[in-house]
C-alpha cells in the first residue's frame, strides 16, 4: 500500500524508529506520546503469549510490543471506529497483520469477545482524568481518549482480572495521584500488584507517571524499580531513555516475571 492511498485528510504517518515501522496519527484526535512508549518497553510478553491492550487507540502498543518482544500475538481493542480503522492501517502498512489483530468495541464487553481467561498478558494505557479532572479538549475523540467517558479505572481492572489466565499478568501505565485506587482495586479484582516504577520528567521534579505490573493469583511481595528520569534537561533525553526510544530491551525483559 503507497502513502497516497493509506492516509486520509489531516493524517501523518510517523517513524517509530524502531523495525523500520510507522504509525499512522491525526493530531485532532489523540497522538501517542511518552507513556505508551516507557510503557512498551516495562511490558513483558514471553515466547508463545498472546497479549490484549485495552483502549489500544491507534495501536501504538501491539505495534511496539511486536517489536520489542517475543509474543506469539497481541490484539488491540478500541471503542473510537475512527482510531480502530487507523490502527489497522497501521497494521498493515507494516506488514504485522498476521501477528496483530484491531478489534472494534467496547472494554466493558471485552470478555464477551474474546472469552474469560484468554491472555497471558493484558497491557492498557488508560484514560487518566476523571470527570471534568483536567484541562478540556474541544475535541471528542481527545476527550474520551484522556477522561473516563466511556470506561473507568475499575472497569479496565474488572476485565482484565476476567481476561487473564491464572498467572496472567497486567501492565498499565497511570498518573501518580491515583496509585492508592488504582493498588486498592487490583486487589478487590485479583490482581496482586507486583512491580512499579515512577517516571521523573526531570531528575528534580515530582514523577507524573507511574508503570505498573501486577499478576493474577500472584504472591503478596512487590518490587519498587529505581526511578526512571526523562530529560536530562531541558530537550535532551536521558541515556535510559534514548535507548528505549530506539527499542533496545534491557536484559531482565527476557527473565520473566515471578509469582
Amino acid at each position: 500500500m503507497d502513502k497516497e492511498s493509506l492516509l486520509r485528510a489531516g493524517e501523518r504517518l510517523d517513524d517509530l524508529q524502531i523495525k523500520g515501522y510507522e504509525i499512522i496519527q491525526h493530531p485532532g484526535r489523540f497522538c501517542f506520546g511518552m507513556d505508551a512508549v516507557l510503557l512498551s518497553s516495562f511490558v513483558k510478553v514471553k515466547r508463545g503469549e498472546r497479549a490484549l491492550d485495552l483502549g489500544t487507540g491507534t495501536g501504538i502498543l501491539p505495534i511496539l510490543l511486536s517489536a520489542k518482544t517475543d509474543g506469539e500475538h497481541f490484539t488491540g481493542l478500541e471503542i473510537q471506529p475512527d482510531s480502530a480503522d487507523m490502527a489497522r492501517r497501521s497494521v498493515a502498512y507494516n506488514g504485522l497483520d498476521s501477528k496483530i489483530d484491531i478489534v472494534t468495541g467496547d472494554i466493558k464487553e471485552a470478555v464477551s469477545k474474546f472469552g474469560a481467561a484468554s491472555f497471558e498478558v493484558v497491557v492498557t494505557n488508560p484514560p487518566y482524568m476523571i470527570g471534568e479532572h483536567g484541562l478540556p479538549n474541544s475535541s471528542e475523540a481527545l476527550y474520551i481518549a484522556r477522561h473516563e467517558a466511556l470506561c473507568t479505572l475499575e472497569d479496565i481492572l474488572r476485565e482484565s482480572a476476567k481476561l487473564l489466565k491464572v498467572k496472567g499478568r497486567l501492565y498499565m501505565v497511570h498518573r501518580p495521584f491515583r496509585l492508592p485506587e488504582i493498588f486498592s482495586k487490583m486487589c478487590v479484582y485479583g490482581i496482586e500488584p507486583k512491580e512499579m516504577r515512577m517516571v521523573y520528567p526531570f531528575a528534580d521534579k515530582e514523577p507524573n507517571m507511574v508503570l505498573i505490573g501486577g499478576v493474577k493469583g500472584g504472591n503478596p511481595r512487590m518490587k519498587a524499580g529505581p526511578p526512571l528520569v526523562v530529560y536530562e534537561r531541558e530537550g535532551k533525553y536521558t541515556d535510559e531513555v534514548m535507548r528505549i526510544h530506539h527499542g533496545q530491551a534491557k536484559e531482565e525483559k527476557a527473565k520473566g516475571e515471578s509469582v
